[in-house]
Parts: structure tokens; C-alpha cells; sequence
């Protein structure tokens, strides 16, 4: 396979790869979709990261993420906690998509990415390298955790006038792991298949 070129995904237009420089995006002369830009981290910087993102993960989850106190009486939430609370009020729909784009979705995506970057750090691909790829273009829009930060911000400030409100690690972890998954979600996965090579025959 010829890496010196690229195909433009809108308009089917073959280019000349060239190098980037730092900050440059290369754009299609027809159409001007993006075709490439330049990426400051390498495998092993984002095999870092997604393992960073599965620790933030785990405490996120296993912590609270607020305390709320009434009259003396303190109740603690977890995402968990809450998904079920959903689920047994009547809104099982909602359970159901919150549990899957808050803790299924996110988790997989990490479990793949962290897959993919290990065999394109070894330069092959291995078992499921492919199926992994098209999983993860197919996930990278259903992770809603910054939807989730900034909604249970808002609940937040809202519920002080009612009750007493202490913000626990389980809500420091979700607003960690946005950020995390948002400098990963830059990350250009048509690398990876150049990367990691097929195995030879």
C-alpha cells in the first residue's frame, strides 16, 4: 500500500501526503475537507493517556460524586446509584442510554483504543485489530461525558437553595476523565492503520 497518499473522505480526491509542521492542518484543494493535521503526541504518549483514563475511570465510578444533607441527614450519590434510582422511578429508556454513554460506551472505547495503540506500538496488527478500528469510529460519538459534567453542574447549583451540597472525588474523576477523553478523541485513527502493518503472509 502506497502511504505517500491520501484519499479526501468528501470528494474521493487523491493527494501527496506531506510532512506537517506543528499546528498545520493539510485541507483538500477541491472541497476543503481535513485531511490531515499535525499531532504532537505519539503511541506511546496516548497508550499514557488511555491509561491514565482508565484509573480516572475506576475512581470516578467508585466514588461519590455529591453528598446532599437535609436536616441534619447526608445522602451520597454515585453514577450507579443513579442510573438504578432512573430505572425504578419508570424511566428505564433513560437508565438504559445513560449507563450505556456514560460507563458502557466510554469504557469499551478505552478497552479498544488502549488494543489498538498496544499493536501499533508493536508496528503489526493483531487479532482484532479491525474490528476494534471500526468499533471505535462507530463510539466516537455516543461517549456523553461532558454532557454529563456540565448537567450535574448545573443540578448543582441549582439544588443549594434546597439543600446542603459537597461535591465528592467521584465528580473530580468525571470532569479528569472529560478531559481526557476529549484530547483523545483528536486523535487521528487513520494513523494507526499505517502503523500498524499487516502481518506477512
Amino acid at each position: 500500500m502506497d502511504t505517500s497518499l491520501q484519499i479526501c473522505e468528501d470528494c474521493d480526491t487523491v493527494h501527496r501526503r506531506r510532512p506537517l509542521s506543528r499546528g498545520e492542518v493539510a485541507r483538500c484543494a477541491c472541497c476543503g475537507a481535513e485531511l490531515d493535521r499535525h499531532h504532537g503526541l505519539g503511541v506511546n504518549e496516548l497508550l499514557a493517556l488511555v491509561l491514565t483514563s482508565g484509573i480516572v475511570f475506576v475512581v470516578a465510578n467508585v466514588w461519590p460524586i455529591v453528598t446532599l444533607g437535609l436536616n441534619g441527614q447526608h445522602v451520597s450519590a454515585r453514577l450507579w446509584g443513579v442510573i438504578l434510582a432512573m430505572w425504578e422511578r419508570g424511566a428505564p429508556i433513560v437508565a438504559v442510554i445513560a449507563a450505556a454513554t456514560l460507563f458502557f460506551f466510554p469504557a469499551l472505547r478505552m478497552l479498544l483504543l488502549g488494543l489498538v495503540l498496544v499493536q501499533a506500538r508493536r508496528g503489526r496488527r493483531g487479532a482484532g485489530f479491525r474490528p476494534a478500528m471500526v468499533a471505535l469510529h462507530y463510539l466516537r460519538p455516543w461517549t456523553m461525558n461532558e454532557v454529563f459534567v456540565l448537567g450535574t453542574l448545573v443540578a448543582i447549583v441549582k439544588v443549594r437553595a434546597y439543600f446542603e451540597v459537597a461535591t465528592d472525588p467521584g465528580l473530580y474523576g468525571y470532569v479528569a476523565l472529560m478531559m481526557l477523553i476529549t484530547v483523545f478523541s483528536g486523535v487521528d485513527l487513520r494513523r494507526l492503520w499505517e502503523l500498524a502493518r499487516e502481518p506477512a503472509a
